[in-house]
């Protein structure tokens, strides 16, 4: 036998000699590029974004985005005219609008003296609007070998260097606009080898030089001027300057983006964490006790009881047992609800893998967005399934329109809602308008490719039938007493929303600085964590209230259980007009249009995504509390 296994490895051991070698790869767009001395180094221009400063009192003015090369900027531009760079489509509903520059920048070459990129005329209602803009504390978005150009700035409570992505247009310090014409630009570099180059940082230094603006004038870089304001009475003359300086890093091309990811005061995801399990862990106890004791307690005295004409005792949630599977008011609606929800779960799901696995690495600009239009897109098979069962598990029986309505209802609230605002951005001149073509797009990703796999899901479903149930429904309903006022719909659910609110609450507000504030999202571990602690807290919340309810007699828990679970939406639609008074001053009617739009797009899918997570919760305990009983 040990002669036998030591052929069988010599026999391997031979296969494997005989395999050509193989070389590492990385994952598509992420590759380092390798530069030469004196080779040409491109710089990319990105859309004009509002930014936070940074200060404790600073607020976002604005979320309308700007293209680079407007034409009320005066930006210089690159001989034959801006080129448009290729770009992914969730890149492009992000609002990147990416472009080359003229600007001339070789590796390893300093340039000693100021370089001049060219000289520009703002007329006065055009200064007018630059001014503006830097009173909303616009910033420009550079990109070199993929990495944005930022500043270097000091986390004050832990005393770690960042780069802040994305540099001021201006200063506005004394209440006076000053317009920065003048770049001191740093890159940074690694040597793996000799001869051979790598990028690991870009940062900028902008400020605004005043004087003559004569394109012929001597260029200093070290003369302290005057700062350079716009007239907003007549045309100004701006001459645009830069200089550009290498320095050798020992950062590996590996983790350049450590110092852009910066995790502002990483103890307070640790501590929300750690709350989040407090809660969860007590939710479940507090389940477990309930279940256990109680219902434990129940059946074997329901059980234990001998049914006969004289003893006949039944009370609480085993009075309704001949009721609680009663078809609902709208089952339609229900199930659609909950088809979506379940597809925007595997989406959710699907997309935090594909985060933590580092496929959405910050250098795949607008990879998060595609990732999650693909899956939305090839998940409408689960959608519909769901929809198929539920719906016919509440004794519903169109199920042609249901199929419709659950392909079609919410991709077209959706579709209508962004239209609109599309349509803003279109007539404010931003550049985030997402483009027809792109529009058309999502159209045909949705006709062409969800909604028929929500057919067939909704096909497969019919075909496995209802979810068998352990006790029949009476012929005639019984009265429904009085509940007690905690366990009416809106107050049980406002009441049970506060618990998943609460394990996600700290978390929420990166979320929004995220989508709301430019700021790239990258602790994907602790979103993870977050999003499986609040679905863990959503469905023990959501089965408790509705053994409470059955408790009370009250039969009718679909509804209640969708809207219990989902009861956390409502306090993120509070929380997003907190963080719209604490940290956001809009003035614009587009910026407000923008902002409780996608407000009220993000508090629907997280009400789809946990109202779903409450009912399959609840209709799983309800099942099995039903399944444990002897009904004569």
């Amino acid at each position: 036998m040990k002669r036998r296994h030591s052929s069988w490895l010599n026999s391997a051991f031979v296969v494997l000699l005989a395999l050509p070698p193989i070389d590492a790869f990385y994952l598509p767009g992420a590759a380092p590029h390798d530069y030469n001395a004196g080779e040409q180094v491109d710089l990319f221009v990105n859309a004009l974004t509002p930014m936070l400063l940074g200060k404790d009192d600073s607020k976002l003015k604005s979320l309308i985005n700007y293209d680079y090369y407007n034409p009320a900027f005066h930006f210089c531009q690159p001989e034959g005219g801006p080129k448009s760079q290729p770009e992914s489509l969730g890149s492009i509903l992000f609002g990147d609008r990416i472009f080359n520059s003229p600007y001339d920048i070789k590796v390893l070459q300093d340039n000693t003296t100021c370089r001049t990129l060219c000289t520009t005329n703002i007329p006065s209602e055009d200064a007018k609007f630059v001014n503006d803009r830097i009173r909303e504390d616009y910033a420009l978005n550079w990109l070199i070998d993929g990495l944005p150009a930022a500043e270097m700035k000091k986390d004050l409570k832990t005393g770690d260097i960042f780069f802040d992505m994305g540099f001021n247009l201006g200063n506005d310090d004394d209440e006076t606009p000053y317009l920065n014409n003048h770049y001191e630009i740093v890159l940074r570099y690694h040597e793996p080898s000799p001869g051979v180059y790598r990028i690991v940082g870009v940062l900028v230094w902008p400020s605004s030089r005043g004087g003559p603006q004569q394109p012929d004038g001597i260029t200093d870089c070290e003369s302290n001027v005057a700062p350079l304001l716009l007239s907003e009475t007549q045309s100004s003359s701006v001459r645009f300057t830069y200089r550009v300086t290498w320095n050798e890093s020992d950062t590996p091309w590996a983790t350049r983006w450590d110092n852009y990811l910066h995790i502002f005061d990483p103890r307070i995801h640790w501590f929300s964490l750690i709350n989040s399990l407090v809660i969860v862990i007590f939710l479940c106890v507090m389940v477990a006790m309930v279940l256990l004791r109680t219902v434990s307690r129940d059946i074997s005295r329901y059980n234990a009881i001998e049914f006969s004409e004289d003893v006949q005792e039944d009370w609480g949630w085993k009075l309704v047992h001949g009721e609680v599977f009663r078809t609902p008011q709208y089952p339609m609606l229900l199930a659609a609800m909950i088809g979506n929800g379940a597809q925007l779960c595997a989406m959710c799901a699907v997309t935090l893998v594909f985060a933590l696995f580092g496929f959405l690495s910050p250098s795949n600009r607008g990879s998060l967005a595609t990732i999650m239009m693909v899956c939305w897109s090839f998940f409408g098979g689960i959608g519909g399934y769901y929809s198929s069962r539920i719906y016919a598990s509440l004794g519903g029986t169109d199920r042609r329109k249901t199929a419709f309505v659950t392909a079609t209802v919410l991709p077209t609230l959706v579709f209508i809602i962004i239209f609109l605002l599309n349509a803003m951005l279109l007539i404010a001149g931003s550049s985030g308008a997402v483009p027809f073509s792109t529009m058309l797009l999502i159209v045909v990703l949705w006709f062409g490719i969800s909604a028929p796999l929500s057919s067939i899901g909704y096909y497969v479903g019919s075909k496995q039938g209802a979810v068998s149930h352990p006790v029949r429904v009476n012929q005639i309903p019984r009265q429904i007493p009085p509940v007690p006022r905690y366990l009416k719909s809106w107050s049980s659910t406002l009441l049970a929303g506060i618990l998943p609110f609460g394990a996600a609450f700290v978390e929420l507000y990166f979320v929004m600085s995220s989508l709301f504030a430019s700021r790239a999202y990258y602790a994907f571990g602790f979103l993870a964590l977050t999003a499986f602690v609040v679905g863990l807290t959503t469905a023990t919340v959501t089965i408790l209230f509705t053994y409470f309810t059955l408790c009370a007699e009250e039969y009718r828990w679909q509804w209640r259980a969708f809207l219990i679970g989902g009861g956390s939406a409502f306090w993120v639609a509070a929380y997003g007009l907190f963080y719209w008074a604490s940290r956001l001053s809009l003035d614009s009617f587009t910026s407000v249009a923008l902002y409780l739009g996608y407000l009220f797009l993000l508090c629907l899918f997280d009400f789809l995504v946990t109202g779903t997570i409450g009912f399959l919760a609840s209709y799983w305990a309800v099942r099995r509390l039903y399944s444990a009983i002897r009904v004569d």
